[in-house]
């Protein structure tokens, strides 16, 4: 689906009618990783049209290619807001052109590594807990 310039996403259910099928599975089971794992005071919403989650401050963002101003061609990333602040000490993000957002594209959900991305977002929520 081709996206008009300044539309708005307003729901999950909405973002999931406009994705290729791929794409949807591959932003579910992200989704689902995140949601199980985030602490309680920690939540999602539909930001930039896409999945952000927060805590004190952004902690992570799922972008699907589908979605304009991603910067990415195909797949979906998932994005750490603080990435540079991660130790990642499996080198499994990519550092890319943005100092901050360090981030992994998935083309397909056989490619998603569950405890590498467990083993950031503990990560990240650490490093949340520490913001004012």
């Amino acid at each position: 689906m081709k996206f008009e310039p300044g539309f708005k996403i307003k729901s999950l259910a909405q973002l999931f009618e406009m994705l290729p099928e791929e794409e949807r599975i591959i932003v579910d089971v992200l989704r689902q990783i995140i949601l199980e794992n985030l602490p309680s005071y920690c939540s999602e919403k539909i930001s930039y049209n896409v999945p952000f989650f927060r805590g004190k401050r952004g902690i992570c963002i799922v972008w699907p290619s589908s979605i304009p101003r991603g910067g990415i061609k195909e797949g979906v990333l998932l994005g750490f807001w603080y990435g540079n602040r991660l130790e990642d000490k499996d080198n499994y993000l990519d550092h890319g052109t943005n100092k901050q957002i360090f981030y992994k594209i998935y083309k397909t959900a056989e490619e998603i590594d569950e405890q590498s991305i467990l083993n950031l977002l503990k990560e990240a929520v650490e490093l949340d807990k520490s913001f004012k």
